[in-house]
């Protein structure tokens, strides 16, 4: 950097940051990479320079765990920032990376891999979601997601419980001052699909439509008579943030683990379906009267 340089990025690539110390880790670590290729330094050197392979650099660099304070403190001296306020914010910051996000207290029952995405989904400006056989989580109220969550592999009711009150609080997402924008195409087979009984179902139906009246927040739905439109596979989720060094991630929920997706090959290609999705199923306004028919069906 230029000494007459005005302003220092690294104050303000980490100020709109939020998301908790998943996406502090995304960020320090594409700030370590961007420190050690301006040094001309190779990720096999820099390595060996904190006793670990290229393997420990690449997670490092990528955001995929937490920092050990000496390693980022050899790192930064290695890179040439031995003193100084860019060195002193990165330390920092590595170590607000390694604080446990709220959600860490329902670790004993959360998988690894959603702990990753719960941290991504807080980090989100945009979330595009496609759903074929569930209420999407941020939308279900808690007695469909009791029903949910008992449909799966058989788990004790304290852990039933804890799933849902961690997806009951993921839902306050869309209620803070500045909410992502959150937008869910669903199949109609969610809708008639009856879990939990007739009243579950109700709640749940009602709680679709008020929620909807969010100006930040878009339902649409997929009719059976274009079924043809909802044939792209399983349900996956695509996150958006405003973060420049956080690129657009698809996930992909499978039985036993997930996958992320961020090349802009995969990226591009959920975003014609989710595009093609949102423009062959009905419009919001003919999404709620939809709804609504089901929900007095009922």
């Amino acid at each position: 950097m230029a000494d007459g340089q005005e302003d220092d990025p690294l104050e303000g690539a980490f100020a709109e940051a939020r998301g908790g110390p998943t996406v502090l880790r995304i960020l320090v670590g594409a700030q370590l990479r961007r420190l050690r290729e301006a040094s001309g330094i190779t990720r096999e050197a820099a390595a060996y320079a904190i006793r670990g392979s290229e393997a420990k650099m690449s997670r490092i660099e990528s955001g995929r765990v937490g920092f050990k304070p000496r390693d980022v403190a050899d790192l930064l001296t290695l890179y040439g920032l031995a003193e100084g306020s860019a060195r002193d914010i990165v330390l920092s910051l590595a170590e607000q990376a390694n604080e446990p996000g709220w959600w860490h207290r329902y670790s004993d029952t959360m998988p690894d891999w959603f702990s990753t995405y719960v941290g991504l989904e807080q980090a989100a400006t945009i979330i595009r979601t496609y759903e074929a056989q569930y209420v999407p989580g941020l939308l279900q109220t808690e007695a469909y997601a009791n029903a949910v969550v008992d449909l799966g592999e058989a788990v004790r009711p304290d852990e039933v419980s804890k799933r849902v009150e961690l997806r009951m609080h993921r839902q306050q997402l869309l209620s803070i001052e500045k909410p992502p924008d959150y937008w869910a195409v669903i199949d109609e087979a969610v809708l008639r699909r009856n879990l939990g009984g007739r009243d579950v179902m109700r709640e749940q139906l009602d709680h679709i439509l008020e929620i909807g009246k969010r100006p930040h927040v878009t339902v649409q739905v997929v009719p059976f008579e274009r079924s043809d439109v909802a044939a792209v596979g399983g349900p996956f989720t695509l996150l958006r943030f405003a973060e420049p060094d956080l690129p657009d991630i698809v996930y992909l929920e499978q039985l036993n683990s997930a996958l992320y997706l961020n090349k802009d090959v995969d990226v591009k290609n959920y975003l014609q379906i989710i595009n093609r999705l949102a423009a062959g199923a009905l419009t919001p306004q003919r999404s709620t009267e939809l709804i609504t028919s089901v929900r007095d069906a009922l």
